[in-house]
């Protein structure tokens, strides 16, 4: 199934996501993640792509495992560190395995790389065209609520986002938010600059301390007061922790979807249990058929 059919209805979707293992000794286990978290019915689920560290080379492996889970598989591709020769061997690589879902981004570029060479992409929406001509698939993209960190300013990046739709783009996830006010501010701007596809609210349960540090780190994302109080007060209790952070998530979900966003992607770090019990605090709002 494509994810746009379920992306452009009026029920409530709750997805989620995964990484791959970087060797292949462990590929058996991460198979078996797949497995549990497919039993839980997520709406769909994802599995990262990365281009550095080997675990590219097990993205198409993991979404096939989802697929013959009876889930809709969403395969993550990145072009940054890729040729083009290998961005499009992977893209033939899923359509052999049947795989109709596309993540489609640009990803880090490597440290002390020189970038782009001439047989590599420059931005995501070139990416996206490439695949669009390819075959039948549904392309994703990525967007960010509170303005990519290259962007020198939201308008731009709101512009580079449009280029994605118009490339081919069927829908966008949004990276990692924890002030639910500052996507209602970016849905309204993103409509106003003509980005009319379906957006999902991508959303991390912080269930460790650590993983603010993290957060911060990769996404300069701001943390609102509220959740900081919360770690100063948990975060040396693992357990209080845990259950904190899952019921923040939840509260963040249950918000956004009494707002009207009905489209839900959580980032669960290869997590099966930290995602159930969410999805079981949503048992009446996200119906698992």
């Amino acid at each position: 199934m494509k994810i746009s059919e379920l992306l452009n209805s009026d029920q409530v979707t709750i997805s989620c996501e995964m990484f791959p293992p970087k060797k292949e000794v462990m590929l058996p286990n991460y198979k078996e993640t797949a497995a549990t978290m497919a039993r839980l019915k997520p709406a769909y689920l994802s599995c990262t792509y990365g281009a550095t560290g080997g675990t590219s080379d097990y993205t198409v492996e993991i979404a096939a495992t989802i697929k013959e889970c009876g889930i809709p598989a969403v395969a993550h591709l990145t072009c940054a560190s890729s040729t083009k020769e290998k961005v499009q061997s992977v893209i033939r690589e899923l359509q052999e395995k049947g795989i109709e879902n596309i993540l489609a981004l640009r990803g880090d570029i490597p440290e002390n790389a020189d970038f782009p060479l001439p047989n590599q992409y420059h931005h995501a929406s070139e990416l996206i065209a490439e695949i669009k001509e390819a075959g039948d698939f549904c392309i994703g993209g990525a967007c960010y609520p509170e303005g990519h960190p290259e962007a020198e300013t939201i308008q731009e990046d709101l512009i580079h986002l449009r280029e994605k739709v118009e490339a081919g783009c069927d829908y966008l996830t949004t990276q990692m938010f924890f002030d639910n006010d500052i996507l209602y501010n970016f849905l309204w701007k993103a409509g106003r600059v003509g980005v009319h596809v379906p957006i999902v609210a991508g959303i991390m349960p912080i269930t460790n301390k650590s993983q603010i540090k993290r957060v911060g780190a990769l996404s300069g994302n701001m943390v609102p007061p509220k959740f900081l109080r919360i770690v100063e007060r948990f975060g040396d209790d693992p357990k209080a922790m845990r259950q904190a952070g899952v019921a923040f998530a939840t509260e963040q979900i249950i918000d956004l979807v009494a707002n009207g966003v009905n489209h839900v992607h959580i980032y669960s770090m290869n997590k099966p249990d930290v995602l159930e019990e969410i999805l079981n605090n949503l048992s009446d709002i996200y119906i698992r058929e």
